[in-house]
Parts: structure tokens; sequence; C-alpha cells
């Protein structure tokens, strides 16, 4: 039998975590040959509904779920683990800043680096969702020194998997006719959805959708918008759709990537082509031949828009790394 691969989730009792475990436990991810088993760390308040979560993943009688363990420890849900998913964070709350919230988030970032740091596999993967992820994977990341910096990675596949989603109803295609969508910076309104580099039906998108001003007017602010979107018209974030893009974060990453495309994730900055200054968490276009090492796309065109993007993306996390300076850790 194929040994199980060991996959811890941070905030599993929440609305992401919720629509994430049994996807995971039927194979969503690593497909109906692989066995998994689940860690699951939650708050001490907030283990008794955990358990009945536990009780609907074993009536679910999942072939492929090997085992469940839960625990309002870090080191102990991410024992051994193969990939950390890190979903549980601080909501925003009304008039809190985007700095206030990574300054509330900030603690729980740092004990969790900590805990993947000391009891995690040596192989261990990490995928943080919880917002603002690109700095709270820079927080966690710091506090890691045994974890190299390619194995952390923030969630913009969410932004990619919406913004391939509007150049398809756009185009009158389906959305599995979009590929090389690249989101580029931070998950943030500063973040830049890549279409000119995109492909509908193989044709670059602004061929495939010849309307420069939709681009500009209405694609590009949707995307930027588009969880503030869903929480006017359902009165609560994304779940379902986050659960499904950190699905897909992963499968990325751990499966060859088709000739032709790429993935975006947010990664660390150091040695990549394209003049992002080092040591910050940002998205780019990503690539892997055999799900274990990721390489950045090269040679990718960047206009002068483009670039004033990309840039304005860059400074928004300097920004963010600077308002944390003091809860960083060694491996910064």
């Amino acid at each position: 039998m194929t040994q199980p691969l060991r996959i811890a989730i941070a905030g599993a009792g929440g609305q992401i975590g919720y629509a994430l475990l049994f996807r995971v436990a039927a194979g969503d991810i690593f497909g109906p040959e692989q066995p998994v088993n689940l860690g699951l760390l939650e708050v001490t308040q907030a283990l008794p509904a955990l358990t009945g979560t536990v009780m609907e993943l074993e009536d679910g009688a999942f072939p492929l779920l090997a085992g469940v363990r839960t625990s309002d420890k870090a080191e102990e849900a991410f024992e051994g683990a193969d990939w950390v998913i890190l979903v549980g964070g601080l909501p925003r709350k009304d008039g809190m800043t985007r700095a206030d919230l990574i300054r509330a988030n900030g603690p729980i970032f740092t004990g969790q680096g900590k805990a993947i740091n000391s009891a995690a596999g040596k192989d261990v993967r990490v995928l943080t969702v919880a917002n603002p992820c690109n700095t709270n994977c820079l927080i966690a990341r710091s506090h890691a020194p045994k974890v190299p910096s390619d194995r952390w990675f923030a969630m913009t596949r969410l932004d990619q998997n919406r913004a391939a989603t509007q150049l398809a109803k756009k185009a009158g295609v389906t959305v599995g006719q979009v590929t090389r969508m690249t989101i580029w910076g931070n998950h943030s309104d500063t973040q830049y959805p890549d279409y000119k580099n995109a492909l509908v039906g193989g044709k670059p998108a602004p061929q495939a959708i010849p309307d420069a001003a939709w681009f500009a007017e209405t694609f590009i602010p949707t995307v930027a918008k588009r969880g503030a979107a869903v929480i006017k018209a359902r009165g609560a974030s994304s779940a379902a759709s986050a659960a499904n893009a950190a699905i897909d974060s992963v499968r990325s990453a751990a499966t060859p990537t088709r000739p032709n495309d790429s993935f975006s994730a947010g990664v660390m900055s150091d040695g990549n082509p394209y003049g992002i200054p080092a040591g910050l968490i940002y998205s780019f276009p990503l690539q892997t031949s055999d799900g274990r090492k990721w390489s950045f796309v090269p040679g990718l065109a960047i206009d002068d828009d483009a670039r004033k993007r990309l840039d304005a993306s860059a400074a928004e996390l300097k920004a963010e790394r600077e308002a944390v300076k003091d809860l960083l850790g060694p491996a910064c």
C-alpha cells in the first residue's frame, strides 16, 4: 500500500477548512491512489465543533482517508507533515486597516512558523491561505530556518481562477481554454492580472478579446475586487472557491505543469528574472517539471504599464514587510 501523505490544515474548523477537508479526503489533490492522513489544528474553543466535522469525515467512508488527528497545539497537528495549509487567521473587522490586520495576525504565524520548523516533515511544503497571505507567509517562513525558502507558497490562485473565468466569459469559451493566466504581486488591490501574456484558445488574450477598454476598465478592477463583491452578494467571504483554489495551488505545485502553461503563487522573490526586490513573498508565473521543484517562467513580455503595476505591488509588499519587521525571525 502507498504510504499516506500527511496533510496538516490550520484553521480546519472554519468555513474554508470545512469546504476543503472533504475534498482532500476524497483525493482531489493527489489522486485516487494516494492515501492521506490529516492533522487538523484549531483554537481550543473550536475543538468541539471540529469533532463534529471529524465525525462527518468518518461517516463519509473515504477510502483514501488513512487517519485524522485534531489538536489545539500546532506542533501536534503539524507533526511529520508533508504539506501544511495555513487557512486560519483573524478576519478583518470594521474599521481595521490592512496594516492592522497584518499586525493582528502576525503572532499567529510566528507561532505556526516555529511549529513547522520543529515538527513538520523534512520535505514539508507550506501554502498560506489566510490573509494577508503574502506577508503572513513571510512571517511564518522567517521563523522556520530549517525549511528552505522554495518550500513556501502564498495563495494567489483564487485570483488566477477569477481572472481566467472573466476572460472565458468575455470570449465565450470554457475556462479550460484559458492558459498562462498570471497574477503578479500581492493578494490585494495592487495585484496585476496579466492578460497580455495569457492565452485564450491558444491565442493571446488581447487578440481573442479585441477590447482594450474592457481590459483596463472592467477586467482588472473586477478581478482585484471580486472578493469584496462576493461578500456583498452572499454576506460572507469566499469559502468554497477559496478551498478550491487551495486544492488547485497544491496540485499545481505537486504535478508537472502542462506545456505552454503556468500557475500563480506567491514565492520568495530572491533570484527572480523580473526585477522584483529580494526578500518579498511575491506572486509570479511558475512551472514545475517534476512536481517537486518549481521555477520562474522566463521571458514574458513586460511593457511600461505592466512594469508600473508590478512595481506598485512590490512597493506595497515592502511596506507590509516594514510594518512587521519586529515580528520577523532569523530566516528573514
